[in-house]
């Protein structure tokens, strides 16, 4: 009952804040994930703009409900048990470019649409990132990269909200990258409390035709290696000695499943939803792959995607 009439203060608050029409109750969050998985959220709500979604945020935190930004749900796996609290999903989508080449990104924008814009604008620095099929808020917490490229190289700074309700300025040495990560998905408490709300970028004039040319490469090199289909993109990261798909590969694992869930045959590194998998198929299968793997080779794979919700 307690619970409940927190819940109902906070779906108050939020009403009369005008966000009724974009506000849910048992949600499913599969509706909201790329793996096409996951139970029910308590409360889903929909932000457009940085200060919605500080609202939110800062809504949900004086209620005292546990809450949750979402992006375009890639790198995730959302437990069948559903996720307690508020799911606030990450529309905020602005982007510009100023005449130096800075590229100034709100956290919901879509990397690849804002990789392509800029790059048919003439702006270099970004056609490795077309094929990136999550936010830019998600992009800088995660170091996205591939073909060469990684957001380590473009960021200058970003822009967070703090567990104060206040904004901070980070530079890029505040991040401290490395491969495939950042300070805010190494720690925890920051990652829980701080929110990338816009990203700072540096672009450089680039040949129009050149970029245009790369950008269809890059679509073309990932739609040969990347399955169509439910899934959330490459599963494990790359280890120091081999490609993660290479060693699920010369294990044996393509074609391998449990449940709906299954390696993709195609390429090793992605898992996919082939009907009706559960979360709980997708994980069994990641941690049997894991446990195949080391088996075979003494390496043990690291998941690039993260555990969310509630596990049944």
């Amino acid at each position: 009952m307690g619970c409940r009439m927190v819940y109902e203060g906070l779906i108050a608050a939020l009403r009369g804040a005008g966000f009724g029409a974009r506000l849910r109750e048992g949600e499913p969050m599969a509706a909201h994930t790329s793996f096409a998985v996951g139970g029910p959220a308590d409360l889903l709500v929909t932000v457009e703009t940085p200060d919605e979604l500080v609202q939110a945020v800062c809504l949900a935190r004086e209620a005292g409900v546990p809450w949750r930004v979402f992006g375009s749900g890639t790198n995730v796996l959302v437990g069948d048990g559903g996720v307690r609290g508020l799911v606030i999903v990450n529309r905020c989508a602005g982007f510009s470019v100023a005449d130096d080449g800075t590229l100034r990104a709100e956290s919901g924008a879509l990397l690849s649409q804002v990789a392509r814009a800029v790059s048919a604008q003439g702006w270099a620095g970004l056609a490795w990132a077309v094929g990136i099929p999550g936010t830019v808020g998600g992009a800088v917490v995660n170091n996205a990269g591939a073909y060469g490229g990684a957001m380590a190289d473009r960021v200058r700074s970003i822009t967070v909200l703090n567990e104060g309700g206040a904004t901070e300025e980070w530079d890029v040495e505040r991040l401290a990258y490395s491969y495939r990560s950042s300070a805010l998905k190494c720690d925890p408490e920051c990652g829980r409390t701080r929110i990338v709300l816009e990203a700072v970028m540096a672009l450089e004039p680039g040949d129009p035709e050149e970029l245009a040319a790369t950008v269809r490469h890059t679509e073309e090199q990932r739609a040969m290696r990347v399955p169509a289909g439910c899934c959330a993109g490459s599963v494990f990261k790359r280890t120091l000695q081999y490609p993660a798909g290479f060693l699920i590969e010369q294990a044996g694992l393509k074609g391998r499943r449990i449940g709906e869930a299954q390696v993709s045959p195609q390429h090793a590194n992605f898992i996919m939803n082939t009907g009706a998998a559960t979360a709980r198929d997708v994980r069994a299968l990641i941690e049997e792959v894991q446990r195949e793997v080391y088996h075979a080779f003494a390496l043990q794979l690291e998941p690039e995607i993260q555990y969310i919700g509630e596990w049944r």
